[in-house]
């Protein structure tokens, strides 16, 4: 494993942990030149369904990208990287046990703005006014009006 600070090609385990609900390995690890450590994660590689975009290119479903969507969306908001992880983590299960071969970008958009309404109205709008590409204020105003509409009395 290449060190991320010299590019020293070697280095030391000094700890290992189960991560993602068991379903990766954690490892801290020590460069053997210049002793600074730094996290690996280790997991299976499974097979990993293409995503269809909204112009028809298909690209590998990459959960990092969905990650930093939501991480954009729940900016200053009291959503955990925990709780954000183990959504993807979910989503991506759930993925591989249906054996889907291909997912579109909306079918992604949807299971994430649905999660999002019912984590944070804020981070929802947020996710939505990007997903959505509203074409203008009165479309935007429309959601907002929507979202209202469906919330519960506060007080």
């Amino acid at each position: 494993m290449k060190c991320p600070f010299c590019g020293h090609p070697g280095s030391k385990v000094v700890d290992s942990r189960p991560a993602r609900n068991g379903r990766a390995i954690r490892r801290r690890r020590e460069c053997l030149k210049c002793f600074e450590r730094f996290t690996t994660y280790e997991q299976i590689e499974e097979f990993q369904p293409m995503v269809v975009k909204k112009d028809g290119r298909r690209e590998p479903f990459e959960r990092k990208k969905i990650i930093d969507g939501i991480l954009k969306a729940c900016e200053k908001r009291p959503i955990s990287v925990t709780e954000i992880e183990h959504f993807v983590d979910e989503l991506e299960k759930e993925i591989q046990e249906k054996g889907i071969l291909e997912i579109q970008t909306r079918a992604i958009g949807e299971k994430v703005m649905e999660k999002l309404r019912k984590w944070d109205d804020v981070a929802y709008v947020r996710f939505a006014s990007v997903y959505k590409q509203f074409k203008d204020l009165k479309e935007f105003m429309e959601q907002l009006k929507e979202l209202l509409s469906k919330a519960e009395p506060r007080g």
